[in-house]
């Protein structure tokens, strides 16, 4: 009788583990995919990024005030593009291809 309670208990901690091990596997593959997608969306961002902080090197008293509001809309325009990327990326979630 105790024999049989213990290859039950090694069972059940077998498949305890098992779905643990899976869990962990499904969630690293799911993590490094949306980690791939969200470098893709940055490369663009962040090449305009570069190009603002070039701009702002380049400001100095005479043309600082220009300068400000031209950063100030193109900071305005990598947040729009941000969000859009995001809701493409939730449409696609909605509405997967088939």
């Amino acid at each position: 009788m105790i024999l049989g309670i213990t290859k039950r208990c090694i069972l059940i901690g077998l498949l305890v583990i098992f779905g643990f091990v899976t869990g962990i596997y499904l969630q690293d593959v799911k993590h490094e995919e949306s980690t791939t997608v969200a470098w893709e969306a940055n490369r663009f961002n962040m090449t305009r990024f570069d190009k603002i902080m070039d701009y702002t090197n380049r400001m100095n008293s005479t043309n600082w005030k220009m300068m400000r509001d031209s950063i100030l809309d193109q900071t305005d325009s990598l947040m729009i593009l941000r969000f859009r990327k995001e809701m493409d990326s939730l449409t696609k979630v909605d509405n997967p291809v088939r």
